[in-house]
């Protein structure tokens, strides 16, 4: 017997990619709210912490979805992962940096700059690379970063799963494993959060991460079925929140929370009232990447078109940015994502077709 039956969506975890979606775009904001309570400030402050929850998430997904497939196909199946995750993440990442070189484009013509366009690590940028150590500070379509760290994990993946079979070590074994490659990013890091030089730990900090979403992924097929695992990994994440909240270092307490949190997630999907299952929650979900990789240029466009002093955005006009983010994020999900994916991961056939081949 393996661990794996078959699995279909499960929609609590796409629904909460989509709030920690918009924690990003709060935490982007949130110093130019004019009137905003210092409680609420200080919670959108922590929100840059959703990028680890999706690292971890990543990883906890590629693996339910691919790691029998990698294993099963072996090598021959690894350029059919590779493209069909390329034409996850490129088509709309280079929409959204097309319209960060417009804006730029636009202020170079009315004689203004901006440091955050640097045309010489343009090239970086279109290829996803910008995160690999070849840079110093961010640029461009900040969130877009986190990207090119995705794409990281991703080409190492199908070695991990060449590697390492989670199924064949015990419990304790996986539980080790993830503390000690946690353990081993807070050491690395030697910061006191998680966002600290992001330029030089952003990969670092994917790949432990995304490696210990994989495991998590490996506990959830072996502990899905017990009905004490939900309440245990619940009370193992309140300790960790306590611990958090008692003055434990980001680095290490943080990871292990939302890995504890995802858990409790997987093990808790497809249950009644579950809040994150909801049409609406869900659809946020799944038009998250549009909102995560528009709001941030969008945000400048904004300013520069609707406000004159940055530092005091009116509750009205930060209303209408959010309505224009989620509007935004509509569009691209449908005009651009999805149909840039589909054909993408049919572009393969299509050319054997081109070639007179596949035709019956």
């Amino acid at each position: 017997m393996t661990d794996r039956a078959p699995v279909h969506e499960l929609r609590a975890l796409t629904g909460v990619r989509g709030i920690a979606a918009w924690f990003v775009v709060l935490y982007h904001i949130r110093l130019s709210v004019a009137g905003l309570h210092g409680g609420l400030r200080d919670v959108f402050a922590k929100g840059y912490l959703a990028v680890d929850f999706f690292f971890l998430l990543s990883g906890f997904v590629i693996w339910l979805t691919w790691s029998d497939r990698l294993r099963t196909g072996g090598w021959a199946c690894i350029p059919r992962f590779l493209q069909k995750r390329i034409a996850r993440i490129w088509p709309l990442h280079l929409v959204t940096l097309a319209a960060a070189v417009a804006l730029a484009l636009l202020l170079r013509a009315t004689g203004r700059s901006d440091p955050q366009f640097v045309f010489p690590e343009l090239p970086l940028h279109v290829l996803l690379l910008q995160n690999w150590g070849f840079t110093h500070q961010l640029a461009w379509n900040d969130p877009a970063w986190s990207i090119s760290a995705e794409l990281g994990a991703y080409l190492l993946f199908p070695l991990l799963v060449m590697t390492v079979d989670w199924r064949r070590l015990p419990s304790w074994g996986l539980l080790t494993i993830a503390g000690g490659l946690l353990v081993g990013l807070h050491l690395a890091m030697d910061a006191s959060t998680l966002g600290t030089d992001i330029p030089r730990y952003g990969l670092l900090r994917c790949l432990m991460e995304f490696t210990t979403g994989s495991i998590v992924c490996a506990l959830w097929l072996r502990w899905r079925s017990a009905s004490r695992a939900p309440v245990c990994a619940a009370l193992v994440a309140v300790l960790v929140a306590g611990c958090w909240i008692a003055g434990a270092p980001e680095t290490l307490v943080v990871p292990a929370l939302f890995a504890t949190v995802l858990l409790v997630l997987a093990l808790t999907a497809g249950k009644p009232a579950n809040p994150f299952e909801l049409r609406w929650t869900h659809y946020l979900g799944e038009i998250s990447y549009a909102t995560y990789l528009s709001h941030f240029i969008l945000w400048k466009a904004f300013k520069l078109a609707f406000v004159s002093d940055a530092t005091a955005v009116s509750p009205a006009k930060i209303a209408l940015y959010l309505c224009l983010v989620l509007l935004a994020s509509i569009a691209l999900y449908h005009l651009i994502e999805r149909p840039a994916q589909r054909w993408l991961n049919r572009l393969p056939f299509r050319l054997r077709e081109g070639l007179g081949e596949g035709r019956p």
